[in-house]
């Protein structure tokens, strides 16, 4: 049998319709070329196919609560033996098959499929959304937990802790995010310590990627004016018609030069861009234009903002001041994958570095997917993405995917999926965003007063 044939085989496996009826934003031909493109696709036949495993990894993310085995053996992931037969023997696979399966066609097809799809729909959703022309981006940073083992020590790291040795060894990740769609748009990772393994270094992989006509709202931490500089001017110094704009709080050390004053609290400022920036690209000026907005929300401390968007009266700075808080839309997306998702469970499952990259991209594929059919269902409702509750329509679409796929016919699917959003619509609307925060945040549980036990012992030649 030739690749093309057998490729076309493989894209009629016998996956439940439930599932592939949620997955199907999922097109099938960049799961093909993903595959073709890495290398990866599966010529001979076996048992668990090269299409099998992504979708297994994805699987992985959505049904945290069943063993992988289970994924494999519910979601009807393994090709019929060769000895025919329907039963339930020939259609499941020895679990010692399945890791073997996922390392040989790696981590690359997923992240090739994750840059594909979140191309296509962050970009196009944010669109939608967008405020005086641009539309709006967070960048920020978390860790994921990891099994503690060797290779994974070796890869990812040990996190320095002031209470002795890490319990997991941990990768930190950065993302873009589509904010009024909370939909990921890129993302970078790698190990959480080491050379060039900060925030600020794996945000290095991202810039290039946000969009023309967009403003990136990050945290203080990333505040870097030479980055700034470039963002807003490119390459070149000239800002032509990108309109890529910048929005940040100042650090307490943050001093600039005061050249004019719109308002009160409002200011065109000059920036001094650092000798070291210099060095690096000796085509920066030695500094930049910006514009400082000083504002204060009722109960907290001033706060300032450094912004690339000058112009008063286009950008009117309470406005300015109010959209800095949508950054925290980013924060809420990591709780919705590492709470809900991941079930808060302490680490991911796999138990080599490699396991470990294909895990992550699946996870955010697999969360893209569910984030693209509530921006559906909010769209078919007429309310923002932002009412339709994550938490209920990951587990309405877990059950479709569980039980509708086994309880019906393919047939009569269309129409269930029909009823499933309609009922997310009418039970998972959430009520507005509280204009103002009822409770001040406070650390609620402490540190434990027992003393940290140390762990097993760093493995000879480990970092």
């Amino acid at each position: 049998m030739d690749v093309s044939a057998w490729i076309d085989e493989l894209l009629g496996l016998d996956i439940p319709a439930g599932f592939k009826r949620f997955g199907q934003a999922l097109d099938a031909e960049w799961i093909d070329d993903a595959l073709q493109e890495t290398g990866t696709a599966t010529v001979r036949r076996r048992r668990l196919s090269a299409e099998s495993v992504v979708w297994l990894a994805i699987g992985m993310a959505l049904f945290r609560d069943r063993s992988i085995p289970e994924v494999v053996s519910h979601l009807a992931l393994v090709l019929p033996s060769e000895k025919g037969g329907t039963s339930s023997a020939g259609r499941s696979v020895a679990p010692s098959a399945i890791p073997p399966r996922r390392y040989s066609v790696g981590a690359a097809p997923l992240e090739v499929i994750f840059r594909r799809t979140s191309e296509a729909w962050s970009m196009a959703e944010e669109d939608v959304n967008r405020w005086q022309g641009l539309a709006l981006y967070g960048v920020d940073g978390t860790t994921l937990r990891v099994p503690d083992t060797d290779e994974n020590r070796e890869a990812f790291a040990l996190p320095g802790t002031s209470r002795g040795q890490s319990g997991y060894p941990q990768v930190r990740l950065v993302a873009l995010m589509a904010l009024r769609s909370r939909m990921l748009t890129a993302v970078a990772f790698g190990p959480y310590s080491g050379k060039k393994t900060g925030e600020h270094s794996l945000g290095q992989e991202l810039w290039p990627q946000l969009p023309e006509s967009s403003l990136v709202i990050m945290d203080r931490g990333f505040t870097d004016y030479g980055l700034f500089y470039r963002l807003h001017h490119g390459a070149n110094g000239d800002s032509g018609d990108q309109q890529k704009h910048w929005l940040v709080r100042t650090k307490a050390n943050a001093r600039w030069t005061t050249l004019e004053t719109y308002d009160t609290g409002d200011e065109l400022v000059e920036l001094s861009i650092s000798r070291q920036a210099r060095l690096k690209d000796p085509d920066l000026p030695k500094t930049m234009v910006a514009r400082a907005i000083r504002y204060e929300v009722k109960g907290y401390k001033p706060q300032t903002l450094l912004t690339s968007l000058v112009d008063p009266a286009k950008y009117p700075p309470t406005e300015v001041a109010a959209l800095y808080h949508e950054r925290w839309e980013i924060e809420l997306g990591y709780d919705e994958i590492k709470t809900h998702m991941l079930e808060r469970q302490e680490a991911l499952r796999s138990k080599k570095a490699e396991g470990i990259r294909q895990e992550i991209w699946g996870i955010l594929v697999a969360y893209n997917l569910v984030r693209k059919e509530m921006l559906d269902v909010a769209d078919d409702a007429g309310v923002e993405p932002a009412r339709i509750s994550f938490r209920h329509s990951l587990q309405l679409i877990r059950v479709f995917c569980m039980v509708e796929a086994w309880a019906c016919s393919p047939g009569v699917l269309p129409k269930r999926l029909t009823t499933h959003r309609e009922m997310m619509k009418t039970l998972l609307i959430l009520p507005e965003r509280r204009p103002e925060r009822r409770y001040k945040r406070h650390v609620k549980i402490k540190m434990s007063g027992y003393k940290r036990n140390p762990g097993k012992p760093l493995a000879k030649g480990s970092k």
